[in-house]
């Protein structure tokens, strides 16, 4: 078969995934063998391939790939989060461009077009993925919103409320106007932001005295209902009892006294809103407190805000305090800067808000936890650094708000048969919530239609939570075959930003519902940065299009060129000529293999330096093996990686095919010939994980196989043992024919042109690699000799003395002088260093890294003389 010089990586990559899939090798079903599992974190349904997704996947793709080549069943279950804020925003603004509100539609009409909707997005990024190479089980791809997953979902809803770690209570929640939702605290992220402090003058009701309270948020005075002050601040004694008005609304609150308040902040006397500020809430509740919620679910103002009704908070903000400036209320403004809590997904700045919400205890739920990660270490984070923040986290952890108002996402079980705030049951379908309300009203006469359901949603992670049972349906059917071979999982990647959101959260469930860890090693992987070290994003418009590298730079490149520089934990500097890079790896594969294929195959005696060259090869190999193994146990992919980078281009390119290579028109010897491709196959097996597409289609091209013998389901390679020697021994013998190179090049002398050579053997180096020095040297004699030789060039390495004689091949009047001039010139340089480093105040003041470069300049100078006065003392 003639072997095209070129790679064609998008003609293999689309062959040799329809070939993967058609003989379903990423398919997984339970056997004997022993299972390596990953569950993939399911990117949002309403999302598409990024830079992040890139990083991530490809490390899964590379531990499931090689998990395969060591004969482990290897399932990854694939999938996607129906992220019901995110989803929800996209089907309402088509619903809006289409002329439609979301509030005139029944939940099921809106349903219907969030289904619609996702049945036609919703498989965009799995797809992409693919184009990626990676090998999931598509079979058991899976989706939060599937009715199983569904079904899983209620199912423990219903089992945590019946423990009484599920409740309802009246809260002050984190409120997203733009999502119009409540949201957990761990999806609040707090932002430092420049904004105002106002300073505004209450009157005393029934004097001319006036309060000077501070305020970061005028607009909300609508809702104030005490003043509070601290009863140790003298300033203020005689307030106590004393009543104040509030400006515009002319309301008289109480003045109260509490601790809680800082008398260094501001004048030293709070303004109490118990309906949007969790403090105020706490004094408010202690001090019997009217409650006057002042917004609109959008955060704009609602009838409390007398003629701002309507306005947005941030647009009423500068028109209250404006009205507050010119009725001579507002005293002064000052710069502050302040902790905003915004929006994980819309970016909105939440607003406090009191509000009938559902939430899961957490403390008890958490210890197992805490202990597997922090305790026993069943559940390993990679790199260790993480466990600080896990610490941080799950020992300061508050109960979890699980109830959101929309419509996308798995209704909360629970059924209101009457007014009252305890009017419910809380079931897994209705007809088991009307035997429920039956018995506890004591009433039979209830029916299915005097029940109704919460019309609140449970949060997007209450699902995904559950992800490495619920996909092996391990909820439903705990004994079933698939979650009892397949869980625990092994490997988790995932980033460190849903290490609480979700890691940790997998974890409470797995000890709740199967009493085991989810997986064994979470790998936290950094963040894709630009070479700015900005954080990758459409709005700053430095995220490439991921399809498009694929095309430019070949799946296996950039594959490779994220892995390259993506440490575990680390944030990744992506810049595209590491894709480059990784481009040019396949390019150094193929070439290498091209080259095998022109050599004619002979059946003749194999010569010394390839015997040798091949024993070494073999040696060096199980040493890169070992390293990296090694490097995987302790999931440094970027630097197996770069290990196997280096045994491709240094030694079996540069050195192994330069040793075995034929001269010219000459044929290879059948004995090296199959040793070099039985190497190249063991190359392929542990660059394939990483490249999967250039070496398969190398491996299927170098001999037809069956199905069953393609590399996606070879062998790892099997361990043997290491000639140390013979490696130490190569490395000193590398150093001979660089420097036999070196002078071929300095002193013009083709490679065709065969010259003489001799050592003076100080070192007692083996003849091993003698025949290799010969040949890559082209050496017409080798001796060895006891005394320096006349008229040659010479350098050393380590003690060993090795001689080039020049006679008839360079001018040696022109060589001495030009050596000569070279000798003065490096005597001079030395001499200006030791004058510095004998200069004791430059030693003494200078930094310490300047004056160790001084010293290497002093003992590279003082090598080089050596080396020339050796050379003249040859050439004379």
């Amino acid at each position: 078969m003639e072997i095209p010089s070129k790679y064609n990586a998008q003609s293999a990559e689309s062959k040799w995934y329809n070939y993967w899939m058609e003989h379903k090798y990423f398919h997984s079903t339970p056997d004997e063998r022993e299972p390596y599992t990953i569950v993939i974190p399911p990117p949002n349904v309403t999302g598409i391939l990024h830079m992040g997704h890139m990083l991530n996947n490809t490390i899964q793709d590379v531990l499931i790939r090689r998990a395969r080549l060591l004969g482990k069943n290897a399932c990854w279950v694939p999938g996607t989060d129906h992220a019901s804020i995110a989803t929800e925003a996209k089907v309402v603004a088509k619903l809006k461009a289409q002329g439609i509100d979301k509030n005139d539609l029944s939940r099921e009409e809106f349903l219907e077009h969030a289904w619609e909707w996702t049945e036609e997005y919703g498989g965009v990024i799995l797809e992409q993925l693919k184009k990626l190479g990676c090998s999931c089980d598509w079979d058991r791809t899976k989706f939060t919103m599937d009715d199983d997953m569904s079904e899983a979902v209620i199912k423990v809803f219903v089992d945590l409320y019946n423990k009484g770690l599920i409740y309802r209570g009246y809260r002050m929640v984190n409120w997203d106007p733009e999502a119009k939702t409540t949201l957990s605290d761990e999806e609040v992220i707090h932002v430092e932001k420049q904004g105002l402090l106002y300073y505004l003058e209450y009157k005393i009701e029934g004097s001319d005295e006036k309060l000077t309270i501070a305020t970061t948020r005028p607009e909300t005075i609508f809702g104030d209902t005490a003043i509070c002050i601290n009863p140790n601040d003298e300033r203020f004694t005689h307030l106590k009892g004393k009543k104040a008005i509030v400006p515009i609304c002319g309301r008289v609150i109480p003045i109260i006294e509490d601790e809680y308040v800082d008398v260094e902040f501001g004048t030293g006397c709070l303004k109490v809103t118990p309906a949007h500020d969790e403090n105020d809430k706490v004094l408010g509740d202690k001090h019997n407190l009217e409650v006057i919620d002042i917004f609109n679910e959008d955060a704009s103002l609602n009838s409390f805000g007398l003629q701002f009704e309507g306005q947005d908070r941030f647009v009423a903000r500068k028109a209250v305090a404006k009205e507050l400036e010119e009725t001579g209320v507002l005293v002064k403004t000052e710069n502050h800067l302040n902790k905003v809590g915004t929006s994980e997904r819309t970016k909105a700045v939440i607003e406090p808000r009191l509000s009938d919400q559902w939430f899961l205890k957490m403390e008890d739920l958490a210890k197992p936890a805490i202990d597997a990660v922090l305790k026993t270490g069943d559940v390993k984070l990679f790199p260790k650094k993480f466990e600080n923040t896990y610490r941080h986290w799950m020992e300061n952890i508050r109960d979890w708000n699980i109830s959101r108002q929309l419509l996308w996402g798995q209704q909360i079980p629970a059924f209101f048969y009457g007014d009252g705030k305890e009017d419910f049951v809380v079931a897994e379908n209705i007809e088991d919530a009307l035997k429920l309300a039956q018995e506890k009203t004591n009433n039979s006469a209830l029916k299915i239609e005097d029940l109704k359901q919460d019309t609140d949603a449970l949060d997007t992670w209450f699902s995904s939570w559950l992800w490495p049972m619920s996909v092996f349906d391990g909820i439903r059917n705990p004994e079933n075959s698939d979650i009892k071979y397949y869980y625990p999982t092994n490997d988790l990647v995932t980033g460190p930003d849903i290490l609480f959101f979700w890691v940790a959260r997998m974890i409470i469930a797995g000890y709740e519902y199967k009493d085991e860890k989810p997986f064994e090693n979470v790998y936290l992987t950094g963040l894709v940065r630009d070479k700015q070290r900005r954080k990758m994003s459409k709005s700053l418009g430095n995220s490439p299009d991921a399809l498009k590298l694929i095309e430019d730079y070949s799946a296996d490149g950039v594959r490779v060129g994220l892995l390259l520089s993506s440490a575990a934990g680390n944030d990744l500097m992506f810049d595209e000529a590491l894709c480059q890079q990784g481009k040019g790896l396949g390019n150094k594969i193929w070439s290498a293999f091209y080259l095998t294929n022109l050599w004619e195959v002979a059946d003749m005696e194999q010569p010394e330096s390839s015997a040798v060259a091949i024993e070494w090869f073999e040696s060096k190999f199980q040493k890169v093996l070992i390293e990296i193994e090694d490097h995987f146990s302790k999931y440094r992919l970027s630097d197996a990686l770069m290990a196997i980078y280096k045994l491709v281009y240094d030694d079996f390119a540069s050195w192994l095919l330069e040793i075995v290579k034929p001269a010219y028109q000459q044929p290879i010897d059948s004995k090296t010939y199959t040793a070099v491709i039985s190497i190249f196959e063991d190359i392929l097996k542990v660059v394939h994980p990483f490249m999967p597409f250039i070496t398969e289609e190398i491996w299927q091209t170098i001999t037809k196989r069956t199905p069953e013998e393609a590399l996606i389901v070879a062998k790892w390679p099997v361990t043997k043992p290491i000639n140390e020697t013979l490696i130490s021994e190569f490395e000193f013998a590398t150093e001979v024919i660089s420097g036999i190179r070196n002078i071929r090049k300095q002193k013009n002398i083709a490679f065709k042109d065969a010259i003489g050579f001799s050592v003076v053997n100080n070192e007692n180096v083996n003849k091993t690699f003698d025949a290799v020095i010969s040949k890559l040297g082209n050496l017409e004699s080798f001796d060895y000799v006891t005394e320096t030789v006349e008229g040659a060039l010479t350098y050393r390495v380590k003690s060993n003395e090795y001689f080039i004689p020049m006679e008839g091949s360079i001018d040696v009047e022109a060589e001495i002088k030009k050596l000569t001039e070279e000798l003065n010139y490096t005597e001079g340089f030395l001499k200006s260093v030791q004058k510095k480093l004998s200069n004791e105040r430059f030693v003494a003041g200078a930094p310490e890294q300047v004056v160790a470069s001084e010293k290497k300049k002093e003992a590279d100078a003082l090598a080089k003389i050596e080396t020339i006065k050796a050379s003249l003392t040859s050439l004379k």
